[in-house]
């Protein structure tokens, strides 16, 4: 990493900075961009209004984890999931969230939780099962039993008519328009530990534990199957720039090595791929830039990494000695947020598009 800073625009400046007790476990902005929230592996919540970073405290230490969070797609709620089984829903509707439920789930670990992009349905893992909260409604309208293991991750697709759960021998693939009907099963020979819908919703993008991904046309039973990392492929990002491209760019990250791969038009050539080897501990997360191929990467030596359109470091940015564990961009793509392993929350904003950070 040190050999390529020579290189940076420095187009992204420090502008905000704060600490939580504890590692930071998962960060996000809300969709309108009022409020940035965090959490630890101490069981704090904090929510930061926008502009201006004011902290409002949700739970203070608890000494059992939060470990995932995630806003409504309009922004109105706020859900956190984590160590103790429990399941909590903010409304965001005034300046002053309120807690609006606590479900309570014994002897389990909620980690994986997300909202459809459409609606105010909530989706949170329970073990072998997925459950769905209607947040208009108050109630659970559904429970997914996913059988073959316990549930690594769940993403609805953008459109909000399905949503994809992912763990051993692959995925399983639900209609949100009728939760009864049959469930389409994407096979994949080992575990599949992290999945994406692609923003088009055609691809749906598994990695797996067996250090392979897997790119499936959706209702093509024919999947692409790409080979050779170090070890399981552990975190994926789609591009989102409307418009610009057939296919979006799909990156994936496995131990330190990040591979970010563009179908090519001409099918018979199918995917061709380019590997972004800078960092030297293990990548925990990325992300594309909103309306760019920018692409963020952070990871355990201590770097966030810019990728100018996912080809060359462009920027770095430093701030947690012992590194960062998650990130998450402004929805207007003008600011960044990161994580550290020693509670460390920071923000980044671009001052101008300088050259290396424009639309493809």
């Amino acid at each position: 990493m040190a050999k390529a800073i020579a290189q940076q625009d420095f187009s992204f400046k420090q502008t905000w900075r704060s600490e939580l007790s504890d590692y930071i476990t998962a960060i996000a902005w809300s969709s309108d961009g009022r409020f940035l929230v965090a959490c630890s592996a101490a069981g704090e919540v904090s929510l930061f209004a926008i502009p201006g970073f004011q902290s409002i405290s949700l739970q203070g230490e608890t000494g059992q984890s939060v470990d995932c969070l995630a806003f409504a797609g309009d922004g109105q709620f706020l859900a956190i999931g984590g160590q103790n089984g429990q399941v909590k829903i903010w409304s965001l509707a005034s300046d002053s969230p309120e807690l609006m439920t606590t479900l309570e789930n014994k002897s389990v670990w909620v980690d994986r939780l997300g909202w459809s992009p459409t609606s105010h349905a909530l989706a949170f893992s329970l073990g072998k099962y997925v459950q769905v909260w209607d947040a208009d409604r108050q109630e659970v309208v559904t429970t997914l039993n996913f059988e073959a293991s316990t549930v690594l991750d769940l993403d609805w697709r953008k459109d909000g008519k399905y949503l994809a759960i992912a763990g051993y021998r692959g995925a399983r693939v639900w209609n949100a328009e009728d939760w009864d009907a049959e469930e389409e099963a994407l096979d994949i020979p080992s575990a599949t530990v992290t999945i994406a819908w692609s923003p088009q919703n055609g691809l749906i993008a598994a990695g797996n534990m067996d250090n392979t991904l897997t790119v499936m046309e959706w209702e093509n039973p024919i999947p692409w199957l790409m080979r050779g990392f170090p070890s399981k492929v552990r975190q994926l990002a789609w591009s989102e720039v409307p418009g610009s491209l057939d296919v979006p760019i799909l990156a994936s990250c496995s131990g330190a090595a990040i591979v970010v791969w563009e179908r090519d038009r001409d099918e018979r050539v199918g995917w061709g791929n380019r590997i972004l080897g800078n960092h030297e501990g293990t990548v925990q997360a990325i992300a594309f830039q909103p309306g760019s191929l920018l692409l963020a990467s952070a990871a355990e030596d201590g770097w966030v990494a810019l990728w100018h359109q996912g080809t060359r470091l462009t920027q770095a940015l430093t701030g947690a000695p012992n590194g960062f564990s998650c990130l998450s961009w402004h929805p207007q793509g003008n600011q960044l947020a990161a994580g550290g392993a020693n509670g460390e929350l920071l923000v980044w904003s671009q001052a101008s598009r300088g050259r290396g950070f424009g639309k493809a």
